[in-house]
């Protein structure tokens, strides 16, 4: 019954990944019909981050009272309505309103699986789970794309991938006996669970908290701003065509999907400490490799060498919590990494457009090297606090 309910959880992580980059693959339709600025994209954006980081910080006190398959199944519930509230919608303020439950059934779902993953299988299904959420993450602008070049319009795009989840809603909702019997299983997890929920003031103090939540929100960060800047870096400061700049830049998602299949391999061989330390390595190779005169190779190799070495980070910090901090911590710590991540994602690529905006985006590597040395020594703060230098 456990490899069922893993596959649900696979299912899931496509899922998951599906609405993600509907938004942006959506937005050049939506805001011409709307008559809005392309720049309130980012209205939506926020509204949907600032959501996702109060639920990430309620996932705690959410998984204990539902239990991790059932605030999977609300959060996907939430997720399918919110879709469809999408692909009804005839302006921008109605957006935004369905932002809003967009915004909260995502940040519980993520901290609520990825604990339960990070609890109950090897470190192996932590990559390719997270692989799964990018080929979601993949798929979903090829669909909103099909219905675009269909004249279906983006509504018909949103309410394909709304019916998606609601599919995994009733499928979810179906297994969750499979979760209960594995919980049931879980000695570790039923201590977890019968412990109190902890105050942010309380998760704060825990050694090692505030070293992994900087770790967290650097690695987002980093993701982040080169998937934003990259393409524009390349234009303007490498003198790359725009079209070949386009494709360049897919490379960096390309590297960061394979890599995590592969890391689900090499974590057979290493841990998670081992995982991290050989990401941040091949990332510090892709960003000395923006850096060296050997014109558009170099370029394209310190994309994807970024990509790779983005791959192992975030599910092995995931996967390492538990370990760190003890199960009957772990969901309320990886629902503030969460939150932290989220706001990595909101602050530090605007940041960079901002300083690329009154100097030369000429910087952008340099901006990355900054975040990942910042990363790099958080994540070994976090080794000595919690007592697991090795």
């Amino acid at each position: 019954m456990i490899h069922l309910l893993l596959a649900v959880i696979y299912v899931s992580f496509i899922s998951l990944g599906l609405p993600d980059s509907l938004l942006g693959a959506a937005w050049p339709s939506i805001y011409q019909g709307f008559g809005v600025p392309v720049s309130y994209s980012g209205v939506i954006f926020c509204i949907i981050s600032v959501g996702t980081v109060i639920s990430s910080l309620k996932s705690d006190r959410l998984t204990r009272r539902f239990g991790a398959g059932g605030v999977t199944a609300i959060s996907v519930a939430m997720t399918a309505a919110a879709l469809f509230g999408f692909s009804v919608s005839n302006s921008f303020w109605a957006l935004c309103l369905w932002a809003v439950p967009y915004g909260l059934g995502a940040g519980s779902v993520d901290a609520a699986l990825n604990n339960y993953v990070a609890l109950h299988f090897a470190s192996r299904h932590m990559s390719w789970l997270h692989c799964m959420w990018g080929i979601g993450a993949s798929v979903g602008p090829y669909i909103m794309g099909a219905a675009l070049s269909c004249n279906a319009g983006w509504h018909t795009g949103y309410r394909i991938i709304g019916v998606m989840q609601l599919v995994l809603t009733i499928v979810l909702v179906l297994s969750l006996p499979l979760w209960k019997t594995r919980s049931d299983a879980d000695a570790e997890e039923q201590e977890a669970a019968s412990a109190e929920a902890l105050t942010l003031k309380q998760i704060f103090r825990i050694p090692g908290v505030k070293a992994v939540l900087v770790t967290f929100f650097c690695y987002c960060s980093l993701e982040q701003t080169t998937s934003l800047w990259a393409s524009s870096y390349l234009v303007l400061n490498k003198g790359i065509a725009p079209e070949t700049a386009a494709s360049f830049a897919s490379l960096f998602f390309v590297g960061i999907t394979a890599g995590r299949a592969l890391s689900g391999f090499l974590t057979l061989k290493f841990n998670d400490t081992q995982m991290i330390r050989m990401g941040l390595g091949i990332i510090a190779a892709g960003v000395a490799a923006f850096l060296l005169p050997f014109g558009d190779t170099a370029a394209l190799a310190g994309l994807l060498l970024v990509g790779l070495g983005c791959a192992p980070i975030y599910p092995s910090i995931i996967h390492a919590t538990p370990s760190h901090f003890g199960a009957d911590r772990s969901q309320a710590i990886i629902g503030v990494q969460m939150a932290s991540a989220y706001v990595g994602n909101c602050l530090m690529p605007p940041l960079f457009g901002v300083i690329a905006n009154h100097t030369t985006i000429a910087l952008f590597p340099y901006y990355l090297l900054v975040i990942l040395i910042l990363m790099g020594y958080m994540h070994e703060m976090l080794q000595k606090e919690t007592g697991r230098v090795r």
